[in-house]
């Protein structure tokens, strides 16, 4: 696990030389969206360190421990390392702050509904930082982050009710159905891992990929559960059949096409944030005409509004619980995703 590999040795250069260079080919309309996105994305890491409590932690409630994890990953996302640089002391104490959060049993952290999006997060950043950070905070997460990802694939192996809802993941480690948005992290967490040279069995990475085909319906979306169950998930789907090998697949070019079809036509409505970060995300896996539409559309509709102070306001009620450091590294995760700094996110 402590191993560092080829694809985080290349990233970590890339940091140091401090380049983001693009190496696809855009419109100069695009190249000058997405120097205004870096920009932006610097104002609100500087923001993001400001939050940052004495104890490591970012303020968010009972969200606390996965929006640490999700700033953590902000920060990575350009190019800052453990330790090094101006954010380094910053992201080393989230780290700390998280692991001291995780019993070393690696279970499920017991809260109600949010059980899976927390564990799974988390599990996601330290499987990210695993190999980039210092030897006695690599020891620690050596002991901790294998045994999170056997809780997640114990969770993954409880035999639900109905068969097109196995290899998901729901709310709880002990849950008999699953959803596609549970699974989304659930799934992204063992990809990294796996990436990242974790004993994750690729049997596992299959049974998701078939729970998330259960999902798909017959005009490009995703559901958030099999048979059409609950709202459209069309982004999620999309970006986890993306990262586990299915590049281009006819399911992930119908997605594609369905979310420039559907397309948010107001800022912040319902789980905003949470959309934009997948669908952004999934359509740079897509490239091309994918990217370059949506890359447009996201520059578009959120750069314009950044707060003064580098944060991104709340959204709809939906998300407004999870607070304005969420709603702040949700939109540097978005907007920073042709930086290929996170290793998870490689095309």
């Amino acid at each position: 696990m402590s191993k560092v590999k080829p694809l985080i040795i290349v990233c970590l250069l890339a940091s140091l030389i401090a380049t983001h260079a693009r190496a696809d080919e855009v419109s100069d309309a695009l190249a000058k969206q997405e120097d205004q996105a870096e920009l932006a994305v610097d104002k609100a890491l500087g923001f993001l360190a400001k939050q940052q409590l004495a104890d490591g932690s970012f303020q968010a409630g009972q969200f606390k421990t996965a929006v640490t994890s999700l700033s953590i990953m902000a920060f990575l996302s350009r190019g800052y390392t453990p330790g090094d640089g101006p954010y380094g002391d910053v992201i080393n104490k989230g780290i700390d702050y998280v692991l001291s959060t995780i019993a070393k049993d690696g279970k499920f952290i017991p809260l109600q509904y949010v059980s899976t999006y927390v564990h799974a997060i988390n599990t996601l950043m330290l499987s990210e930082v695993s190999g980039m950070v210092n030897k006695p905070l690599q020891e620690k997460i050596d002991k901790v982050l294998p045994q999170c990802l056997k809780a997640l694939l114990t969770a993954q192996q409880i035999r639900r009710g109905n068969p097109k809802q196995q290899g998901g993941w729901r709310y709880g480690p002990t849950s008999t159905d699953s959803d596609l948005s549970c699974t989304g992290w659930a799934l992204m967490s063992l990809r990294s891992a796996r990436n990242n040279g974790a004993a994750v069995p690729k049997d596992a990475i299959d049974q998701a990929v078939t729970f998330i085909m259960n999902t798909k319906g017959p005009n490009g979306e995703f559901f958030y559960q099999p048979g059409g169950g609950g709202s459209v998930t069309t982004q999620v789907g999309l970006l986890c059949l993306e990262l586990c090998g299915k590049h281009k697949d006819p399911a992930c070019l119908a997605a594609g096409d369905r979310l420039l079809k559907t397309l948010p036509k107001t800022y912040g409505e319902g789980f905003f944030y949470y959309g934009v970060y997948y669908a952004s995300q999934g359509m740079f896996q897509l490239g091309g005409t994918y990217w370059d539409n949506y890359a447009k559309f996201q520059y578009d509709l959120m750069l314009p509004k950044q707060n003064p102070d580098g944060s991104w306001p709340l959204s709809s009620a939906a998300e407004q619980g999870a607070g304005i450091c969420y709603s702040t590294s949700m939109s540097v995760l978005t907007l920073s995703v042709s930086f290929r700094q996170l290793p998870i996110y490689q095309r």
